[in-house]
């Protein structure tokens, strides 16, 4: 999966659960500040977006997450890795 394929499915979800308008969707807003995502938002999000995954994820590939581009690049790292990490 491309990292373009990655923030369009990561932005079709903030759109469709959050209510979040496309045009506030940029690959640098950031989550709390710009989009009004808390913890808990996040959380959901992770689980709506686990399907596309290969390796299960574990709140250390998210701790530094802080804008939509930031999910892209974990999301990513997650996809193409063979093993859980």
């Amino acid at each position: 999966m491309t990292h373009e394929e990655i923030y369009a499915r990561v932005a079709a979800v903030l759109q469709e659960s959050f209510e979040i308008d496309a045009a506030r969707i940029r690959p640098e807003a950031l989550l709390y500040d710009d989009l009004d995502i808390d913890s808990i938002d996040a959380v959901d999000l992770l689980v709506k977006l686990k399907p596309i995954l290969s390796t299960p994820p574990k709140p250390e590939h998210f701790k530094s997450v802080r804008t939509v581009q930031d999910i892209v690049e974990a999301l990513a790292r997650l996809i193409d890795s063979p093993t859980p990490a």
